[in-house]
């Protein structure tokens, strides 16, 4: 499958979550396609999602990745679907590596159109290689300036599908400020990829709507945050997606957005390191 640019939505169904958080979260491969449906249809164009086992445990197995990747494709075939490579969902950089390369042993039903990376990990070099070698598009995961800096470092270019601009642990005033430091960083370093921005609860609807304004693609769901723009509950991720649409859309119409492709033109300081952010200690949820 050809994967299109996001142009609005990503969503991201269950994360690390528990199904205890949200009775809504999908973790098993059936709870995993009927709620990709839903929020396909509720306007998302891709969905990331964390495979379980049979315990409800976070895999990387090529057995549970291929399970959930499968049931997410017979409900929505057309769908690009991704998946976290989190170290945390395994024992160590060596024991990831080793179950994701068993990942291009899946066949085009089972083996997932991208999946996440992040820079701040250990291996992640390698890792990116092994998802490209076996079929699997890789996005880069940037928590920080630093982790731009490492991406402007790797050739080749070419291999990632896109950036996805991650802001943690950072309350809701100061998400969009610490988003443009990235962006900015971005820019400065001349990495012309799409961009697919998103926080997590406090952080997450001012994101949204920053990302209207600016024209950016934005990522929604139950891994990210438990309830909408106003702190009212939601039912599920299909909701979640159609209230972030409604943020992004009203955000864009009176923001003046401007191309998603544009790293030049993306806000932010002349010195994205001047305001260095500290990551998360749990590696956050992607």
């Amino acid at each position: 499958m050809e994967i299109a640019e996001i142009a609005r939505i990503k969503a991201c169904l269950n994360g690390q979550r528990s199904a205890a958080e949200h009775a809504a979260l999908p973790v098993t491969p059936s709870q995993l396609g009927d709620a990709a449906a839903a929020a396909v249809a509720a306007g998302a164009e891709a969905v990331h999602v964390h495979p379980r086992d049979a315990t409800g445990n976070q895999s990387l197995r090529a057995v549970d990745v291929g399970a959930a990747v499968a049931a997410i494709r017979a409900a929505c075939p057309a769908t690009p679907v991704g998946v976290t490579t989190g170290l945390w969902a395994a024992a160590d950089a060596c024991a990831r590596q080793y179950q994701v390369a068993a990942w291009a042993e899946l066949d085009g039903r089972q083996r997932p159109d991208f999946a996440s990376v992040n820079l701040s990990e250990e291996g992640w070099q390698q890792l990116t290689e092994t998802l490209a070698a076996g079929g699997v598009r890789p996005e880069a995961g940037i928590w920080s300036v630093d982790d731009v800096d490492a991406l402007a470092g790797y050739q080749p270019r070419g291999v990632w599908l896109r950036v996805l601009v991650e802001v943690m642990g950072v309350p809701g005033a100061q998400a969009a400020p610490a988003a443009d430091l990235i962006l900015a960083r971005l820019g400065q370093a001349g990495l012309d990829l799409p961009v697919v921005v998103h926080g997590e609860d406090d952080g997450c609807w001012p994101l949204i709507a920053h990302a209207g304004r600016l024209g950016l693609a934005v990522r929604i769901g139950l891994e990210d945050v438990l309830t909408g723009p106003d702190g009212q509950p939601v039912a599920d991720n299909a909701e979640l997606v159609r209230l972030a649409l409604g943020v992004w859309s009203d955000a864009a119409s009176s923001g003046g957005a401007v191309p998603a492709a544009a790293p030049d033109r993306m806000p932010g300081s002349t010195d994205a390191r001047g305001d260095e952010r500290s990551r998360p200690a749990d590696g956050g949820h992607q």
